[in-house]
Order: C-alpha cells, then structure tokens, then sequence
C-alpha cells in the first residue's frame, strides 16, 4: 500500500525535473531550462530520490554525474514525456507548429553541428532565431569525433544534429536540407589553376598534397576518403584539421588541395586568394540532414526548430548560387 501511495504522489513534472535534472547534470542548470527556481529544484531532486532510493546525482570533481540508476531512468522518462505530450497535445497536431508559440517562449535547444555546410548557415540561424524566439536560448557544439551524438540525442543531452554523412544511422530521423556539389578549393597560384580541364586529371589529383576536416567517426574516415576507397582510391593527406573554417585560410597560403562543398567554397572566393575547380573524381552529391531522436520527435517546440533550421538552411543555398563567387572556376575546357 505504502508504494502504491509513493505512485499515486508522482506528478508529471516530477518526471519532467528527473529526466531534465539527469540530462543537464545540474540543479541550477536544470532550473534555467525548467524556467523554475534552483530551491524547488532541489526539492524536487529530494524527492526523487526518496522514492527511488538511489542518489541520481553524485558529485564528480567541479560537477556532477549521474548514477547507473540514473541512466537507466532516463530513456523511461523521455518515453514518458513523450507519451504524455501525445495524449494531450494531439489536438494540436494540425497545425504547422502548433501548440509552440516562439514570441513567447522561455526554453533552451541545443543543436550539435558541424561547420561544413556553409560558414553563414550557423550565424544566420541565430540570428533569425533572435528575431522569431527572443526569449529561447540557444547552445551550440560541434560535431567531433570524441562526441558520441547518436548517445547525446537518444539521452536527450541534445536536441537536433546537423551535418552531412554517406548513410545516416538508421534508427535516428532524419530530414534532408539540401544536396551540394562537391569541388576542390585550391590557392589561385596553385599548379592545377593553371591547368586545363582535361589536364587536372585524377592521378594529377590524387597525387597532389590535400587538406581534410577530422572524421567525425573515430576510426573511419570522413565523407570524401569513404568515397574515394570504394573506387579503390587515395589522396595523399598532409594535413587534418578539427578546425574546419580555417582550412580556406590554409589552402590560400600553401598547395593544399581541399575538397568539399562548392556553396562552402563559395564563400571564400572574392575574400581569398582561393578558386574553385572541377574535381576530377566523379563524386556523388554531398547530402546534409538534421537528425533528431524519437524522444523529441512529437515535442511542438522540437519541431518548429527543425523547420526553422530547414528553411534557413534552403535560404542560403540559391543566394550562393546567385553569387559570381559560386561559379568562379578554373581550369576551363
């Protein structure tokens, strides 16, 4: 009868403070996002650890960590909270973005992406969620391959990533934003800029001294290498950096060659001493996604993000193409 009582106590903003409490590893983190007090917070953490009769929250050096009890709470959670916005939200399912309303919104997304898509797409994104969500916040991480993103999104530490992969995980959503083509980016005084079509060949290309971004797997390597192994080919990397937006810089200084997407190097050409060539491997469309977990996946605030980040994202694209800078090129035929 006593744990049957102790069930009947538990209210769904209890679970709520659990799964964000866990996920955050902070009480006063998890106030801010829960647009509550760290007091009650606290109190509520009290709580649920009486009636779990576990910890949850341990301290670890300057922060906290969570228990295996803990951990093992917080799928259940989210499936719950999920569950619950189902059931009572559903009438609002008509609606494009129903159910969030941005003007007066007080919560906290965290996106993880990567900076290949477009050195604006990040900038133009908080900006525009500025002027729609002023009162949302916003964290940003990048994408890195010591960041397990595929945990982060199924434990709810995250809420949307975007950044471009051959085959997204399967069990993840996925929507894609847009295709680009994939071209090298070379210094204007570099050998092949000079070259004619036909003569920028392959083995001139493989051949060359290439710069890359980290994968973002440990252990496998990124989109372009993926590539080029299943034709039974390779470059010659003399340079991987984990900073992506410096290698323009890089290649404008020296006869690295990278190779990526054109509407990224469009940005460049006019603000460097950079042009965009043909790449002489036939590759398919660099393809880029957001991803989101089941967990977030029904949340009306989850998903007027997500269409936010769409359409930004398919606004940059036309504005690029519509540049002189994205059809710079050489060689010529």
């Amino acid at each position: 009868m006593t744990v049957r009582a102790d069930f009947d106590k538990i209210e769904l903003q209890l679970v709520r403070v659990l799964h964000t409490v866990i996920t955050e590893r902070s009480v006063s983190k998890a106030a801010l996002r829960l647009n509550s007090s760290q007091p009650a917070v606290s109190a509520q953490l009290r709580r649920l650890r009486a009636l779990t009769g576990d910890a949850l929250l341990v301290r670890s050096g300057t922060g906290m960590t969570p228990t295996a009890t803990a951990l093992a709470l917080l799928e259940p959670a989210a499936r719950l909270l999920q569950d619950a916005d189902t059931l009572f939200a559903s009438r609002h399912r008509s609606g494009r973005g129903a159910g969030f309303d941005p003007s007066t919104a007080n919560l906290r997304f965290r996106i993880a992406a990567s900076d290949y898509l477009d050195p604006l797409f990040l900038p133009e994104l908080v900006a525009h969620l500025q002027r729609s969500a002023p009162g949302v916040q916003l964290d940003l991480q990048p994408l890195s391959a010591d960041f397990d993103y595929r945990r982060a999104l199924a434990q709810g530490e995250v809420d949307l990533v975007i950044g471009n992969w051959l085959q997204p995980p399967e069990e993840l959503h996925l929507a894609r934003l847009f295709s680009d083509e994939v071209v090298c980016l070379v210094a204007e005084d570099h050998p092949a800029a000079r070259l004619n079509a036909r003569a920028w060949s392959v083995e001139r290309y493989l051949a060359s001294q290439h710069v890359a971004p980290m994968p973002l797997s440990a252990g496998q390597p990124g989109v372009i290498d993926q590539h080029l192994a299943s034709q039974g080919l390779k470059r010659e990397l003399a340079v991987r950096s984990a900073h992506f937006s410096q290698l323009p810089q890089m290649v404008a200084r020296s006869l690295l060659v990278l190779t990526t997407g054109r509407l990224f190097c469009s940005r460049y050409v006019g603000q460097l001493p950079v042009r965009i060539l043909r790449c002489p491997v036939l590759f398919p469309p660099l393809a880029y996604y957001q991803l989101w977990h089941e967990v977030g996946h029904a949340s009306a605030a989850l998903r007027w993000l997500r269409e936010q980040v769409r359409d930004v994202a398919r606004s940059l694209v036309p504005r690029a193409a519509a540049s002189p800078r994205a059809r710079a090129e050489s060689p010529r035929p």
